[in-house]
């Protein structure tokens, strides 16, 4: 009995150290052991926990998370900040790496390999994905994971300077614009019951822009490490894009109900005497309102596409007074992506009034600010026109959208949507092979900016404010 008695004490001993390890455990992980780790754990993932909670609240707001429409804007988000990173990157190579005489014709010869042949191949992308409606999933993930693949060998190309960098970039190019043609396909499929065309359209924009905003800085960051970081980062986003395509609603593969939109231009051959069929149909009965907003939108885009080219040499050349070369392209950086970003905002706001009076109104007021910074022209007058442009692209796409959402059936509505952003891409190829050809001279180039956009407010201002008028007219369905 006695020798039992420091064998039991030492077994009591042993319980209440366990139960005080037990207690230390649930105070805060405070003791030793698995628990003390766990608290850690918690520490240190709650910095990307948190804000990805946050985040996903807000996609997911408004019924956005039960209809699918929330995975589609973090999705687009994934492809903003991805695009991002290989334009950090490619800019970094072709633009600012060399003397400006020279990176105009690297330039110019990176429009002629890759965008010639684009405006070639973008026509073709809208009726090639019409014709696998069912496999909308599988094509976003083809696009996402072509750029995470063309990444890796533009990391190469950017340091060997191989003529690999320019075929790289097309393929870029074209799965970028091959995702945002199905990308507009598939929002009308992914509506919330409250929700109007042009508010999602503008959520899914605004996702996209607050990713770009926040990947920018980013791969600036990393192309401080090295050329090929921005590429590395832009493998691992489009990488994740393509796992996150497939979690997208099974209800955007389908094609239930659809058919193929043609424009209004043709549609004597549907609606005349002889009504005779069209055997390869294209945008053609979507009515004269869509046709005149999409005109109006083309001479924004155009203006987009001169804007961004000939300013960035414009300004290398010229900067800012006191400024540098890269820090008076980032203000008008900046001031087009705020521009962008309210525009958005305020197009989800008017979504109710009339939209050909929105469109009308927008290239009237970018008119004004490119003719008033040609004639006095300035920094600060640039960096306005910069964010009126981006505004008026905004506010103008998504009237556009409102128009093709009022007046094309529903029957053609996502074909439509396909072709019109393969139309506007058009545009903007136009647009900056015109800025990379002109002398740099602010007043003169400004001047041109302004007549494009008169050129399409002029054309278009009484066929758009006579359907205003008379509230569009339905197209009809071949």
């Amino acid at each position: 009995m006695t020798a039992l008695l420091p064998r039991l004490a030492g077994h009591y001993d042993g319980v209440a150290a366990a139960r005080t390890e037990r207690t230390d455990l649930k105070d805060g992980g405070r003791g030793r052991g698995p628990g003390r780790f766990r608290a850690v754990g918690r520490a240190l993932h709650l910095p990307v926990t948190g804000p990805a909670r946050g985040i996903r609240r807000v996609t997911h707001a408004h019924g956005a998370g039960e209809s699918g429409l929330g995975k589609l804007i973090e999705l687009h988000g994934v492809n903003g900040a991805g695009d991002v990173m290989i334009t950090v990157a490619l800019a970094s190579t072709v633009f600012f790496s060399v003397p400006t005489d020279e990176a105009r014709g690297r330039v110019a010869l990176y429009l002629a390999i890759t965008m010639a042949p684009f405006t070639l191949l973008a026509p073709v992308i809208g009726p090639l994905l019409d014709r696998v409606p069912h496999g909308r999933r599988a094509a976003m993930a083809t696009a996402m994971a072509a750029r995470a693949l063309l990444a890796l060998v533009l990391s190469g190309a950017v340091i060997s300077g191989g003529i690999e960098l320019y075929p790289a970039a097309l393929g870029v190019l074209v799965a970028s614009k091959a995702y945002g043609v199905v990308r507009s396909a598939v929002v009308p499929r992914l509506l919330p019951p409250a929700f109007s065309l042009v508010k999602a359209n503008s959520r899914v924009t605004l996702g996209g822009l607050l990713a770009t905003g926040v990947a920018a800085p980013i791969g600036a960051g990393l192309q401080q490490i090295g050329p090929r970081w921005p590429l590395y980062g832009a493998f691992v986003i489009f990488a994740a894009g393509t796992v996150l395509s497939f979690t997208l609603p099974r209800e955007v593969d389908s094609a239930k109900g659809e058919a193929t939109a043609l424009l209004a231009a043709d549609s004597a051959h549907l609606h005349g005497p002889h009504r005779r069929p069209v055997k390869r149909p294209g945008l053609r009965t979507v009515g004269a309102a869509v046709t005149h907003a999409l005109a109006a939108n083309a001479a924004v885009r155009c203006l987009s596409g001169f804007l961004i080219f000939f300013l960035a040499f414009l300004l290398r050349e010229h900067p800012m007074t006191g400024q540098s070369a890269a820090v008076s392209l980032g203000i008008v950086g900046v001031a087009a992506g705020t521009g962008n970003a309210l525009g958005t905002a305020v197009g989800a706001w008017l979504r109710s009034r009339a939209p050909e009076i929105i469109i009308v109104t927008v290239l009237a007021g970018v008119l004004a600010a490119a003719a008033v910074a040609a004639v006095f022209f300035g920094a600060v007058l640039v960096a306005c026109l910069a964010a009126v442009a981006g505004s008026a692209q905004a506010l103008a796409k998504l009237s556009l959208d409102a128009l093709i959402q009022r007046d094309v059936p529903e029957l053609v509505r996502t074909s439509a949507f396909a072709r019109a952003e393969t139309l506007l891409q058009m545009a903007w190829v136009a647009g900056g092979a015109v800025g990379i050809a002109l002398p740099l001279n602010g007043t003169l180039g400004l001047a041109v900016g302004a007549a494009i956009v008169a050129a399409g407010w002029l054309g278009t201002v009484r066929g758009l404010v006579g359907s205003a008028r008379y509230g569009g007219r339905r197209s009809r369905v071949a």
